[in-house]
């Protein structure tokens, strides 16, 4: 398949004199209508590939377009396009920027748990999309890169030296994600030099390592929390490039969240500014399941079925006395997956608030009289909040609203608390009726349990995929699941937005029907919703959206990839 590598920034300095007529200019031009234009007049000279690359914007001085352009300085993003509207966002590769490196036939060949799987090696051009829910006329769209076993490995097994690293909050099945590293370096690849970074990016330049083999990796899925230790902070680039070089690592696991996998992306690059053959691969990390592209993240399944015994006792509390309340707070900084699908499976849910949907405690129609409600028709109620719903209503004055942590998060107050309170004050206010009130608060108990059987066998698979990537060359990629298979994502995928609930998807929808509580929301707020859908950072490709009469949704016509719909 022909095939040329081309910088968008040389796309927009060629395209008025190679493609465009002469009566048009391109100058108010997007690049995505640029790559267009190009791939519609390159068509003619059977052209059947493009790779552009880069992301440093190009400005001419006789275009006002911005473009990106290859660049020594920055990764180099490799976009391969086919027929049809493939497009695949694929991930660097040591051939890349090193030239004439040798190969070896994988050892997987001659293993003889493998050697019984009719084509156990994934083929060179498969490829998973992005997108699987399309229409007739629909193109191909984005696909990602399959992971797996390839026939050729860019390491000797003798030459690789691997090492490990946790970092940021602890998530269900991290010692799961490390155990499967080493045994799959070892019983597939013959690899025995694995070391543990002890405590995070900092272990790497205090140089505190753990030596990892089977033994002592071998029940520790069993456990909670990372025996190697972790820490939020600590990323100095070079301090940690350095250490690499100098311990003659060649392999890098960074286990992490969205922040951690912001630090591989700046170690790969480093790395490769180095011209360093050494790979930098993710596993995606967090129990709010905000990291964008993936089905979804591990310790996730995990989170919501520890969320569950604190509902399950919640609920007991609430409707054992008169007018009882149970109130749950769960995990969900900015994203409220957990409470949304922790509710939808417990059915004994009546209230649930997350950050996505905003709501307001007084006045007609309001969270205070939506509980006044329910207490006077069922004698009880229980109410899941995340703990990053309504802080936008706690007061300006509270001394932390604008603080961070060590890995830049927002600090937040405890908004379980304030709600509880102030369901408190309004009762007390009233003095209609007499509550009961019980609040749950198992936020760091669910993060800190080891991994249930659906985690431990995701983590199984997110691990072994990351080392056949690494054994292959490919580098600076996280492994994730999409549409139900393992692929490689590049870094600037994974980090570019954080992952939210979708209010205006099916998925809500169904938490509303099951709740019967009101939206809290006014037509307003759908609409403006609606807007960010479309055309900022909840941005969903399809037809355009359906309104009923009341400003709901018609089916569920709009639908966003990360909330995973079905």
């Amino acid at each position: 398949m022909p095939c040329i590598y081309l910088p968008v920034g040389f796309l927009s300095h060629c395209m008025d004199s190679i493609f465009a007529p002469k009566s048009s200019s391109i100058s108010s031009l997007s690049s995505s209508a640029l790559l267009s234009r190009f791939l519609e007049a390159s068509s003619s000279r059977k052209l059947s590939s493009l790779t552009f690359i880069g992301s440093r914007p190009f400005r001419s001085s006789s275009y006002s377009t911005t473009v990106a352009m290859a660049s020594n300085d920055v990764s180099k993003p490799k976009i391969i396009t086919g027929d049809f509207g493939y497009v695949l966002e694929d991930v660097p590769h040591f051939t890349d920027y090193i030239p004439d490196l040798s190969t070896y036939s994988n050892p997987l060949q001659d293993n003889p748990a493998f050697s019984v799987v009719k084509q156990y090696f994934v083929h060179v051009d498969d490829s998973v999309p992005q997108k699987i829910v399309v229409h007739k006329d629909s193109p191909r769209g984005i696909h990602f890169r399959r992971a797996g076993p390839r026939q050729k490995v860019y390491f000797d097994s003798d030459e690789v030296h691997a090492c490990i690293v946790t970092c940021g909050g602890l998530c269900p099945g991290l010692n799961t994600v490390i155990r499967e590293i080493v045994y799959s370096l070892y019983h597939m690849y013959g690899v025995t030099t694995v070391l543990g970074i002890d405590g995070g990016y900092r272990g790497f330049y205090a140089r505190n390592t753990i030596a990892l083999t089977p033994k002592v990796v071998n029940d520790i899925h069993k456990r909670g929390g990372t025996i190697l230790g972790t820490t939020r902070g600590g990323h100095d680039t070079s301090k940690i490039v350095d250490s690499i070089q100098d311990r003659g690592i060649n392999q890098v696991y960074i286990i992490g969240g969205d922040g951690t996998q912001k630090g591989a992306s700046v170690i790969f690059e480093e790395i490769r500014r180095r011209g360093l053959k050494v790979v930098v691969a993710g596993s995606p990390k967090t129990i709010d399941n905000d990291i964008p592209v993936i089905d979804k993240s591990f310790g996730f399944d995990t989170a919501v079925e520890e969320a569950q015994r604190a509902i399950n006792a919640a609920h007991v509390e609430a409707e054992s006395v008169e007018n009882g309340i149970g109130l749950v707070k769960l995990m969900g900084r900015y994203s409220g997956f957990i409470a949304m699908h922790a509710t939808l499976a417990s059915r004994d849910v009546d209230c649930c608030l997350i950050p996505e949907s905003p709501f307001y405690l007084d006045g007609k129609g309001g969270l205070f009289e939506y509980v006044e409600k329910q207490l006077k028709e069922n004698g009880h109620m229980v109410i899941v909040i995340a703990e990053g719903a309504g802080q936008e209503l706690l007061s300006e004055s509270m001394q932390s609203r604008n603080q961070q942590d060590a890995s830049g998060n927002k600090l937040l107050q405890d908004v379980g608390l304030w709600i509880s309170q102030g369901i408190k004050d309004y009762f007390s206010r009233q003095k209609t009726m007499a509550i009961n009130l019980k609040y749950i608060d198992p936020t760091y108990m669910i993060r800190a349990v080891p991994s249930n059987a659906s985690d431990n066998v995701y983590c199984t698979l997110l691990a072994q995929s990351a080392v056949h990537g690494a054994m292959a060359g490919y580098t600076g990629f996280t492994s994730g699941l999409v549409n139900g298979r393992q692929t490689y994502i590049p870094f600037y995928r994974i980090i570019e937005k954080q992952n939210k609930v979708v209010i205006t998807d099916r998925m809500w929808a169904r938490l509303l029907s099951s709740t019967n509580q009101p939206s809290f929301m006014s037509d307003k707020d759908v609409i403006e919703d609606k807007t960010e859908c479309i055309s900022g950072e909840k941005k969903v490709e399809g037809p355009a959206t359906q309104f009923l009469d009341n400003g709901n949704y018609a089916d569920g016509v709009l639908e966003n990839k990360e909330v995973s719909s079905v």
